[in-house]
């Protein structure tokens, strides 16, 4: 696994942000963003990207490329990948990005319109264009199989590895790179999110991003990518890998109802928990912790709230906690870092905390993860993605045991 997050630059940093319920927010730096009534984000702090790029993949990469090959090279050197174990045509990349190079856009087209036409970079469009991501990463580490973009909104990093998921169980490839990433911390990312009133606008960065709680504002945008390397259990074990954890299930569905509002019923965000809960072949009673979506909209949480009752019973047991309370909201990358987050959660016997809550909206009728319950070893956990276009994809993970 490779992460690249506002709280931590490597999934050991992550996992210790995580345990120790980091707010990873502070005031915007990228830009001035004074005028646009957003004062927090989940910028990423003390990233040195020229410890695993060159000055060449700088100049070639919009800042999405760079964090997906950041975090990538972290997991491909924890996997122990090489082109000695692992042959080209059977290594493939299926990765997400919500936007793409969104800050090359804005800087080529500012650049356009007080510069003229003429001086455009001829860099522009293979470094602003979403699939790049993809491209980069399989360049740099000669993946010959399916390589491939998904653009799902804030679903796509899920997706992506669910669609990875499915490329090695119906034998198309032996190793599969996948995940997401987005760097949209910029005068119009902000700006737009702000216009669709879903952004917070808290100073306060302990009460900036509250999933689930009654007083919640919206999310705060987040910057930074995950990596997982997904593989065949026969091809590592045959070279010998640490498996720090099993995909069991993917489920994905539509909502077929708004652009940018959740269906408020739920159902097709439950019927995708329920199709990558079938798929690992377990019952509802059999999953212990739950990794929400949970973006601190209103319409989001109370939607999500209401689809994991349906599945799992309006009493149950199953815990439930958003990441998004410390690392807000990555977009595209949003699923991939939380994958991250629930593996590390089945290895620990740790759940992270639903940071922030200070009064649970009786909507949101769900049971939370706080410090007393949080010491809670599960065997099966899901995490849920919901992207804008009514896009819900679920992935279903085991504890790995031999």
């Amino acid at each position: 696994m490779g992460a690249l997050t506002p709280i931590g630059n490597d999934v050991h940093e992550f996992q210790a942000g995580l345990a120790a319920s980091k707010v990873g927010f502070n005031p915007i730096s990228h830009f001035d963003a004074s005028e646009t009534g957003i004062t927090l984000a989940g910028e990423l702090t003390d990233f040195e990207p020229l410890t695993r790029l060159g000055k060449k993949d700088l100049r070639r990469m919009d800042t999405f490329s760079q964090y997906a090959v950041y975090a990538t090279a972290e997991a491909i050197e924890q996997a122990g990948i090489t082109e000695e174990n692992t042959e080209a045509e059977q290594l493939g990349v299926i990765y997400g990005s919500g936007i793409g190079g969104l800050t090359t856009i804005q800087e080529q087209v500012t650049k356009m319109n007080e510069k003229g036409p003429q001086r455009v970079s001829p860099m522009f469009v293979p470094t602003a264009i979403s699939n790049m991501a993809s491209g980069n990463i399989a360049i740099r580490y000669h993946a010959k199989n399916i390589c491939t973009t998904i653009v799902t909104a804030c679903a796509s990093g899920t997706n992506a590895i669910g669609e990875a998921f499915r490329q090695i169980k119906e034998g198309r490839a032996q190793v599969m790179i996948t995940g997401g990433s987005e760097a949209s911390i910029n005068e119009i990312g902000i700006a737009g999110f702000a216009a669709l009133s879903t952004l917070s606008t808290a100073t306060d960065p302990t009460k900036a991003s509250l999933p689930f709680d009654a007083n919640r504002l919206g999310f705060v945008m987040g910057e930074g990518a995950g990596t997982l390397i997904l593989e065949s259990l026969e091809h590592a074990q045959a070279r010998g890998a640490e498996i720090l954890g099993e995909v069991v299930g993917y489920g994905a569905t539509s909502d077929a109802y708004h652009m940018t509002s959740p269906d408020p019923a739920g159902t097709q965000a439950a019927r995708a928990m329920q199709l990558a809960i079938d798929e690992a072949d377990v019952t509802p009673a059999q999953v212990g912790y739950v990794n929400a979506h949970g973006t601190a909209t209103m319409g989001n949480d109370s939607a999500e709230s209401a689809a994991i009752n349906q599945v799992f019973g309006q009493d149950s047991d199953v815990l439930v906690s958003s990441t998004k309370s410390m690392t807000g909201h990555l977009l595209g990358a949003a699923g991939a870092i939380e994958a991250v987050a629930t593996i590390s959660a089945l290895q620990a016997g740790q759940l992270p905390v639903n940071v922030g809550l200070t009064e649970q909206d009786p909507n949101c009728d769900v049971n939370l993860v706080n410090d007393d319950n949080r010491n809670t070893a599960v065997d099966y956990a899901i995490s849920n993605s919901f992207g804008f276009g009514g896009h819900n994809a679920v992935l279903a993970f085991r504890k790995w045991a031999d």
